[in-house]
């Protein structure tokens, strides 16, 4: 079984295609973790931090053969806040995948709010007048009018983060 540390269907439902084309008839589990970091992460190290932890903490759920961590973080620079995320596949042997996917510049006016702390989730659900926006379409959906839903966002990251188990050979466990 694949247990995905996390409940949210906008990323249980990108690993449930990615596994099944990859481990045919292994069942894909969410549960609810911990993170280990703040609501919203800020920086790769953070979010990183926070997808490792959903992923050892999945991994050790009983009968968990990969634990899969998925943590969105924002990071600061010159040229305003980004959304990225991060994906972390564990294995007990020591297997591990991980990957930093796609990127998108949020508005001024998001990132104002964002670096003023507020989670990017809520900020969203506030200026679009809805709720749980990141479980569903996801700031990444709103702003390309759904060109790029959160699935899919997910679903390349979650590919991305594959090569360790899909090409074991040149990936040696250490």
């Amino acid at each position: 079984m694949i247990i995905v540390g996390s409940t949210n269907p906008a990323k249980l439902e990108p690993a449930r295609l990615v596994f099944a084309e990859v481990f045919p008839g292994v069942a894909v589990r969410g549960v609810e973790v911990e993170s280990g970091v703040s609501a919203q992460p800020v920086g790769y190290d953070e979010t990183l931090m926070g997808a490792q932890n959903r992923a050892q903490a999945a991994l050790a759920f009983p009968g968990a053969a990969l634990g899969v961590g998925l943590e969105a973080g924002v990071e600061l620079n010159l040229e305003g806040v980004w959304l990225f995320n991060v994906a972390v596949i564990l294995r007990a042997d020591g297997r591990r995948g991980v990957s930093r996917g796609g990127s998108v510049l949020l508005p001024p006016i998001v990132a104002e709010r964002v670096r003023k702390g507020e989670e990017l989730g809520l900020v969203m659900d506030d200026l679009m007048g809805q709720k749980d926006t990141k479980k569903g379409s996801g700031a990444v959906g709103i702003l390309t009018l759904s060109r790029i839903e959160r699935v899919e966002f997910w679903r390349h990251t979650i590919e991305l983060a594959l090569p360790p188990f899909l090409r074991p050979e040149l990936y040696p466990l250490e």
